[in-house]
């Protein structure tokens, strides 16, 4: 894996598809980050959630904003949720979820 952050993709519409939720996950974890004062790591889909750099509050923090930001609290959402291991678990997590609302 390349460690790349991918950018968001557009459809024929001119709407961005998953890659906006991975930009606005990203872009949350970046701030939550800075106001913390915590050390990002590099945020690529196989790193381990435990090593991003951020605490569990500041985690905490990124999940109450990304509610806010895209409506969607994956850990109320279904009774069977499982908590996401790497980065890339987290963006699949909230991006399955977005998908499943607009269905």
């Amino acid at each position: 894996m390349s460690g790349r952050v991918i950018l968001p993709t557009l459809t024929s519409e001119g709407t961005a598809m998953d890659g906006s939720i991975r930009t606005t996950i990203v872009t949350h974890f970046e701030q939550v980050a800075a106001e913390q004062r915590h050390k990002l790591a590099s945020l690529t889909d196989d790193r381990p959630l435990m090593e991003t750099g951020l605490d569990s509050l500041a985690f905490a923090i990124v999940v109450a904003r990304l509610e806010d930001a895209l409506g969607i609290d994956p850990f109320s959402a279904t009774e069977d949720a499982r908590f996401p291991v790497t980065f890339g678990d987290f963006v699949q997590m909230y991006t399955k979820l977005h998908e499943n609302a607009a269905t």
